[in-house]
This record gives C-alpha cells, sequence and structure tokens, in this order.
C-alpha cells in the first residue's frame, strides 16, 4: 500500500475513532497485565465477565499470591486453558513481588520473563498501560494488515516489523487499537463488512464482499 493511502487509512480510522482503547477492563496496569494474559484464547467479552468478578476480590500481586492457584481457578473457570493460566496468573504475581517489588516493569525483557507473558502481551502493556510505540499483532491484525495490503508478511513477528516501517509516527501509539476493532467488527475473518468499510477504496484485497458502499460511522 503507498505511504499517501497509508496516511489517509489511519486519518479515516483516526476519525471515526479519535480516542481508541481496549475493550479489556482494567483500572491498573497490573490488572490490564492479568487481563491480557487471560484473553489469550478467549474474548475480551469472557475475559471482562470473569474480572468483574476476580478483581473486586483480588486484583495486586500480593493478593493474588495470596489468593493461590486452587481459589483462583473457580473465578477464571469459564476462560479457554484456565487451569494453565492460574498457574502462570499465580506465578507472575509471585515473580513481580520477587524482582519488582509488586510493579508491573516497564521493560520488554522484564515483561516477557513473566510466566504466561509473550511478545504480544508485552506489547500490549507496554502499549496501553505506558504509551510505547508497539504493535501487538492478534489474529485481527495479522488479518488486516494482509488483507488490505497495509503490512503484507508470512508471521507475526514479520507483520509487526512491517506495521512498525509502515505507520506513520503520528498515527503508531493507537494504531494497533483501531487496527483490532476494524478487523473485529468490519474487516472480519469469513465475511468481510465490505459496503461498511471506512478504508474500502484504499483496500487491495481481492474477494471484497459485494454490495453498494454504505457511509462508514463511528
Amino acid at each position: 500500500m503507498p505511504q499517501a493511502d497509508v496516511a489517509e487509512m489511519f486519518a479515516r480510522l483516526k476519525a471515526l475513532n479519535p480516542a481508541p482503547k481496549t475493550e479489556l477492563e482494567y483500572t491498573t496496569p497490573y490488572e490490564l497485565l492479568v487481563a491480557v494474559t487471560l484473553s489469550a484464547q478467549a474474548t475480551d467479552v469472557g475475559v471482562n465477565k470473569a474480572t468483574r468478578k476476580l478483581f473486586p476480590v483480588a486484583n495486586t500481586p500480593a493478593a493474588i499470591a495470596a489468593l493461590g492457584v486452587d481459589r483462583l481457578k473457580p473465578y477464571i473457570a469459564t476462560i479457554g486453558l484456565y487451569n494453565t493460566k492460574a498457574v502462570n496468573v499465580v506465578a507472575m504475581a509471585e515473580l513481580l513481588l520477587e524482582r519488582h517489588d509488586g510493579e508491573v516493569p516497564h521493560d520488554r525483557a522484564a515483561l516477557e520473563a513473566l510466566p504466561g507473558v509473550g511478545r504480544k502481551t508485552a506489547n500490549v502493556v507496554l502499549n496501553t498501560a505506558f504509551g510505547d510505540p508497539t504493535m501487538a499483532v492478534d489474529t485481527h491484525i495479522f488479518r488486516v494488515a494482509n488483507r488490505t495490503g497495509l503490512a503484507p508478511g508470512k508471521t507475526v513477528r514479520a507483520v509487526e516489523d512491517a506495521l512498525l516501517k509502515a505507520v506513520p509516527d503520528e498515527y503508531l501509539r493507537d494504531a494497533h487499537h483501531w487496527l483490532i476493532l476494524h478487523g473485529r467488527y468490519v474487516c472480519k475473518a469469513r465475511k468481510p463488512d465490505c459496503p461498511h468499510c471506512a478504508i474500502r477504496d484504499l483496500c487491495r484485497f481481492g474477494e471484497r464482499t459485494p454490495g453498494e458502499p454504505v457511509p462508514a460511522t463511528a
């Protein structure tokens, strides 16, 4: 996608949603870290239902560590892979207490050293909690980046690197939120809603859903 089209794409996405944010519910960097860790292979809606019950009871590393794996499990039992996630969340809490005085580190290497935290989770926390211009590539962003021609790549890391180069600096802080929401609600996997797409004329996708263009709204 030509750079002029990339700039126009993000200008339109910003106009529709000037202040995008994650759909995960959180109030502190630690709550965000836990929510993102729980969100692997789960929906934000499902995670929010669980954390609405969990966080009033335990929302700090000390409280989660004290809760322990067995008592944590009932709160997150509706989430996929909850057994493994419970072990990771408790171990993560213990490591935060041991190495970081119970604070979420503003450092990629330190984040990725935590149990259950990979590059994507670290990118979400760095971007959403600390404002770093990172790109957390999930399935939605991977699809949108390839489908539109914005930043084609065969692997998640290749798409991440391509996006960091392609997205203009002024949009990079919020870009991953715009792309996730666009993929979740418009550029859907099975049947993209091309008629309602705000960037339809810029997109390189060759198998568009038929229908007359409809003005996009926020």
